[in-house]
């Protein structure tokens, strides 16, 4: 496999934005060679389906502009449909837990969220900021919108709320403690 489709790989996998010093540490690459890497992958893409981002020092892969009618068609039709288990599962996570990483919430279900994750984003029920204490990753939380639409006006009004918290908060103690035996 060549650098540029270990890139291609992992910036499919993610999801979401990677810094190049990231990439480089994940493929074991100088800075310098995952840059040209991009410039080679970028060319590769030209009039393909999609395109390498590259913003300061953050790369994401993304859809090509010119299928953004199509894609915004099918946005359209994904949030008409019903959210289903995993997406109120997702959302009760991010209510009761949040601000939460994905992996954090991949841990809780057991599986991947990154497809759930872009769904309740386009449906502007959840947001992603940045990490303050990782850049490279971010959290996901609640929206006003979906505050609202829920008819709360604080986190703190959601049924239960204190008592899931506290079990939340418990059960995350006692992981860290039992991590802490293992090392």
């Amino acid at each position: 496999m060549t650098i540029e489709q270990k890139i291609e790989a992992l910036l499919f996998y993610s999801g979401e934005p990677l810094a190049v010093k990231e990439l480089a540490t994940i493929l074991n690459e100088t800075k310098e060679n995952v840059t040209a890497a991009l410039t080679t992958l970028e060319q590769a893409l030209s009039g393909r389906g999609l395109r390498i981002i590259i913003l300061d020092d953050s790369v994401e892969l993304r859809i090509a502009p010119e299928l953004s009618d199509m894609i915004h068609g099918l946005e359209r039709e994904e949030r008409s449909r019903p959210l289903g288990k995993a997406g109120s599962e997702t959302l009760s996570i991010i209510l009761y837990k949040g601000p939460v990483t994905r992996a954090e919430i991949d841990y809780i279900r057991g599986v991947n969220s990154t497809f759930i994750l872009r769904n309740l984003l386009i449906r502007g029920l959840i947001e992603k900021v940045l990490n303050p204490q990782d850049q490279r990753r971010y959290l996901y939380k609640p929206t006003i919108e979906l505050l609202a639409h829920l008819g709360v006006s604080k986190l703190e009004e959601l049924p239960d709320y204190e008592s899931i918290r506290e079990e939340l908060d418990s059960f995350d103690s006692e992981e860290k403690a039992a991590a802490d035996e293992i090392v």
